[in-house]
């Protein structure tokens, strides 16, 4: 044999060793890569508090390989026994370390895995926990404050109502309640009418509502004097509530006779004509005392000018803050 021929085999059986050390590095790094996503820990699964039931919550340790491109996410797998067969039900994304599995059935076990999935969609092994059971809980914890919140204010509502039935408890009487009760008085002592104006707005603002609760009383007041009343109104629906809540004041004080529709009678739906019209009644029957309880606008000025020219007893009421002096 020549030594070409030495230097041709010794060739052909390193080529040789040299494919075979190549496909063992490829295989072994086919096998490290397979393995190199390291899998999360500490998985834990608990029912979530405080809530209708059906929802279980997992929280788990990142992985290790967590910290750049190597992960893609979490998949978690969820099983009705430890033995499977577990079924993908979601995929998180990477940095994530909870998750919270909804539409479950309560009071039924679960078990569940998470595993690492690779960026190159390799996945790691899994790591499992369970079982679990989702439950419902009839009070909601984070909401004591409200609780504690309505049993005060019932008791103190049953405390007022029993004081309220002895007949001691104190109640502070309003300086403009009783301003009125003068007023009513004076105009019975000079014989003059009272004029009570129900301001310029519908039944649906709480002012005229407030107004026709105090025109109650005054009807009440004027009936057991025999004092004169006169209630021109600015809305219809206004005129026919008014009317019946003098009606029923005057046969509360067991006077219905003196009762005369014509007492509470409807002006106009116009701004200023109203107010000229209660100018007018002003100037012509000089009422003693002039009372304004309700919603009034820029016709106030015009009618407290209008009766503060005749000397009569003006006291005004109402919710607006811009009608305030």
């Amino acid at each position: 044999m020549s030594s070409q021929d030495d230097i041709w085999m010794a060739s052909t059986s390193m080529r040789t060793h040299m494919r075979t050390i190549l496909l063992a590095a490829t295989v072994l790094a086919l096998c490290t890569a397979a393995g190199a996503v390291a899998p999360p820990t500490d998985l834990r699964v608990a029912d979530v508090p405080d809530d209708e039931g059906g929802k279980v919550r997992l929280t788990w340790r990142l992985s290790p390989a967590d910290t750049g491109m190597q992960v893609r996410g979490y998949l978690v797998s969820r099983a009705a026994s430890p033995e499977g067969p577990f079924q993908d039900v979601n995929l998180t994304v990477r940095g994530t370390a909870s998750y919270e599995d909804q539409k479950l059935a309560n009071l039924t076990d679960y078990h569940y895995r998470v595993r690492t999935l690779g960026a190159a969609g390799d996945t790691s092994e899994p790591i499992a926990a369970g079982p679990v059971q989702a439950r419902e809980q009839w009070f909601k914890r984070g909401k004591v404050n409200i609780l504690l919140t309505t049993a005060l204010f019932i008791a103190m509502v049953t405390f007022f109502l029993n004081k309220a039935k002895t007949g001691t408890m104190f109640l502070r009487r309003l300086a403009g309640l009783d301003a009125v009760e003068e007023a009513v008085g004076r105009a019975t002592e000079m014989g003059k009418p009272i004029l009570f104006v129900l301001g310029t707005s519908s039944i649906s603002d709480i002012a005229t509502i407030a107004g026709l609760n105090i025109l109650g009383q005054v009807a009440r007041k004027t009936a057991e004097y025999g004092t004169p009343l006169i209630v021109p109104t600015y809305d219809y629906i206004v005129h026919a509530v008014a009317r019946e809540v003098v009606k029923e004041g005057y046969a509360a004080q067991g006077r219905p006779d003196q009762f005369s529709e014509d007492m509470v009678f409807f002006v106009t739906d116009n701004q200023m004509g109203y107010a000229a019209a209660i100018s007018g009644i002003m100037s012509r029957q000089r009422p003693a005392t002039n009372l304004f309880m309700g919603m009034f606008y820029a016709e106030s000025m015009i009618m407290a000018e209008a009766g503060a020219a005749t000397g009569a007893i003006q006291i005004a009421g109402t919710d607006a803050v811009t009608q305030l002096p």
